[in-house]
């Protein structure tokens, strides 16, 4: 056990993971293997992934793992995997630890797209809207996204300005998000927008069909994440049915907020598994690498390095799992999950500039897992909330 590596034992040691974890482990990484790492590259290059990973993401279990069968979830990885009906939030992480391993974050995060774009439809749409959707994109045959921020604002969610007014049975939706993942394929859009007077009593949720006419999209090109499509959304007049609305109008900023805490902590667990990478290559080469007739994981300082790294990983993997037990357990606290997305994501800057420094200079030649993950470091600090906004959320939730 002592050479493993850390995906592998760091959950031996939990008192959150069994069996049944390990054997969803197993079975994602057997997809991983199959359908994603023989193609990084090639998906890197092309800037997206193709279409047909997705049902065959869905076909393995792997994209409608953790959501109800009556919606074409899979709820589980299938009686071979050993979970049964037990899934709990932990399954999901071990999920997001395993489709990190290739250390190529636009492939989980364009591949999961659902993960942030499907839950208010469950959570808060009609029940003819969760029929007509939701199987849709849990056997991959549709792509959704969200559609939150605008050209003029990320985090300021309360003044957002993309508007959709209500005229007999449709809303007309004009306005523009930006930085869209999965943008440029995605066939749904969960659509935050103004129907009400300014601040957060006035926003919806809208799905809207992207095909409608008067909506336009432009590709970006980002600093990392070169596997995942991005994309600014223009809406034009867009007609979009009543029926359509998730939730009440005016009634949107909660569920949007709700959504959030999620997405950080799937971040979060993204991070901490980027961290490892960096941390097992970084090990492996400092292993191999010898500098002036020693292997270089002899020299001190390296060691140190390593060090800190497998401590600000193991910290935050703590704060990872409680945080996950309060949302199992009923008692999460907001604040919990601003101050964890920072935490993880500032271990993953560290691990991946200290993989970089020992690594020299071949973490600077394109096609390994460090070069990718320290162009990602960025996204992962700002998408979901900056560290900035996160403190600031964080000391108004603790009452400071």
């Amino acid at each position: 056990m002592a050479d493993a590596p850390l995906f592998d034992r760091w959950r031996s040691r939990s008192p959150h993971y069994d069996d049944s974890h390990e054997a969803v482990c197993g079975s994602v990484r057997a997809f991983v293997t199959r359908e994603i790492l023989p193609f990084v590259d090639e998906w890197e290059a092309a800037g997206e992934l193709p279409r047909d990973l997705h049902r065959k993401a869905a076909k393995a279990g792997v994209l409608g793992l953790g959501y109800p069968v009556e919606y074409g979830g899979s709820g589980a990885l299938g009686t071979a995997s050993g979970v049964g009906d037990d899934f709990d939030i932990f399954h999901s992480l071990v999920q997001s630890e395993e489709l990190c391993r290739p250390g190529a974050g636009g492939i989980p995060a364009s591949l999961q797209t659902h993960g942030i774009g499907l839950p208010p439809v469950l959570a808060a749409g009609s029940e003819e809207l969760k029929q007509r959707i939701a199987p849709q994109v849990l056997s991959g045959e549709k792509i959704i996204c969200l559609g939150i921020t605008e050209p003029g604002g990320g985090s300021d969610v309360a003044n957002l300005k993309t508007r959709a007014e209500r005229r007999g049975d449709h809303y007309i939706v004009n306005g523009a998000k930006t930085l869209i993942t999965s943008g440029m394929r995605a066939d749904y859009i969960t659509l935050a927008v103004r129907t009400g007077d300014a601040g957060m009593g006035g926003v919806s949720l809208l799905l809207v069909e992207t095909d409608t006419a008067g909506v336009t999209r432009t590709k970006l090109d980002k600093m990392g994440w070169h596997a995942s499509d991005t994309a600014t959304i223009h809406f034009d007049d867009v007609k979009v049915p009543a029926d359509n609305l998730i939730g009440a109008e005016n009634a949107g900023f909660g569920p949007i907020m709700r959504n959030f805490n999620g997405e950080r902590l799937g971040m979060a667990q993204q991070a901490a598994a980027y961290s490892r990478v960096c941390y097992e290559d970084a090990l492996d080469w400092a292993r191999t690498r010898e500098t002036f007739g020693k292997p270089l994981v002899t020299r001190q300082a390296i060691r140190h390095k390593l060090a800190r790294m497998l401590q600000m990983i193991q910290a935050t993997q703590a704060m990872i799992d409680h945080a996950a037990w309060t949302v199992k357990t009923g008692c999460a606290f907001p604040g919990d999950f601003a101050l964890l997305k920072v935490q993880a994501t500032q271990t993953m800057e560290y691990c991946a500039r200290e993989a970089c420094q020992i690594l020299g200079g071949a973490s600077f030649v394109r096609g390994s897992r460090v070069e990718r993950i320290y162009r990602e470091v960025r996204v992962m600090a700002i998408g979901g909330g900056s560290e900035e906004i996160m403190y600031d959320l964080a000391s108004r939730q603790f009452g400071f």
